[in-house]
């Protein structure tokens, strides 16, 4: 799927801004354009534009123009998200999906369209009215990152197993130890590792630089002897496939599911993305300030990286309610001052006495 050759003008040329101008990986590009060509789909279909029994995903675009863009209403984006809620695909390309978008991938679509409608309205001009200035976004239940214990790290790392030791090993301990993305790790080259520091290329091609400590450096070290022979193509990919390529995001996630299955990990629902968030935790956890782990991060904003702190504290709690001593409570008075049950006082006594 290029969406250069099934979306229409209005959408093309949006997506071509978003990604010359505004600096969006083609990925995200592409996520854009799948939000906006569902809700295109839906509004055809809404308004009978194409025939009853067409199946929803050979529903072309190609008709959406300006004049049907800008006749947008919000009772029609309401119905969409009612729709989305119900009836799309929660797992678009899972064939035993259930039905109905979570409260983030409504989300989503709702930033796709307030993103392209703020394109036409207030970047080139084509439309007076914005139809999704007052559509509020459904509300995101927040819920803290899962990451590993020091412990559970230790484990994954003491258990690499494969048939690519080194190469593996070493993905899994530049994530733990430098908190990067998938996308950002599959994309090193060779070139990017120079001594001690590392260039990432992060989101929205922003580059920054990743310091690697003695683990990264002697990690990296023990791989690139064992790195396989690369296809020309990707002479320069620092992580090579079984099958000469740079390795995908793809193989990459498996890998890493895999090797928390064989440390006794996988039954926690950890993940590529969870040892990102473990390296942030773990950092954070041990002095290193949350201006600083935003840069490490490579976040665009500070809040993004305080759900950490929020972390930290729920492990605090945790830490306060498995103490032993959580649920002593001292006597009553009355026990203290022999008030208690007359009895009991009695049997009390009765034990006292010498035999």
């Amino acid at each position: 799927m290029d969406y250069r050759y099934e979306a229409p003008e209005e959408i093309r040329n949006y997506l071509n801004y978003m990604s010359t101008i505004r600096g969006r990986s083609e990925r995200t590009c592409k996520e854009y354009y799948l939000d906006l060509r569902t809700f295109f789909r839906f509004l055809l279909k809404k308004r009978k534009l194409v025939p009853e029994e067409t199946p929803w995903e050979e529903i072309s675009i190609q008709q959406v123009d300006l004049p049907l863009i800008a006749s947008v209403t919000l009772t029609d984006l309401y119905d969409f998200l009612a729709y989305a809620q119900k009836e799309l695909p929660t797992y678009h390309k899972s064939p035993s999906t259930t039905y109905g978008n979570g409260s983030s991938a409504r989300a989503r679509k709702v930033a796709a369209l307030r993103s392209f409608y703020r394109y036409l309205t207030e970047k080139v001009h084509k439309l007076d009215h914005n139809p999704v200035q007052n559509l509020e976004s459904p509300k995101n239940k927040k819920s803290l990152p899962r990451h590993l214990s020091m412990e559970e790290s230790v484990e994954l790392l003491s258990h690499v197993e494969s048939a690519y030791p080194e190469r593996d090993y070493c993905i899994i301990t530049l994530f733990l130890n430098c908190g990067l993305r998938v996308s950002e790790l599959v994309g090193i080259n060779l070139s990017d590792v120079r001594g001690d520091t590392l260039q990432v290329l992060g989101k929205g091609n922003k580059e920054r630089m990743v310091y690697l400590n003695d683990a990264c450096q002697q990690a990296i070290k023990a791989y690139l002897p064992k790195r396989l022979k690369p296809h020309p193509e990707d002479a320069q990919a620092l992580f090579i496939s079984r099958v000469g390529r740079r390795i995908n995001q793809q193989t990459v996630k498996w890998m890493v599911g895999r090797q928390l299955e064989m440390a006794g990990l996988g039954d926690k629902k950890y993940s590529a993305h969870k040892l990102r968030h473990t390296a942030a935790t773990l950092m954070y956890q041990n002095g290193v300030d949350v201006r600083t782990l935003k840069e490490v991060l490579g976040h665009e904003n500070l809040n993004t990286t305080m759900i950490y702190t929020h972390v930290t504290d729920e492990n605090m709690k945790q830490a306060a309610l498995h103490s032993p001593l959580a649920h002593f409570s001292p006597p009553s008075k009355k026990e203290e001052d022999g008030e208690g049950n007359p009895e009991d006082h009695q049997e009390k006594t009765q034990e006292n006495q010498p035999v």
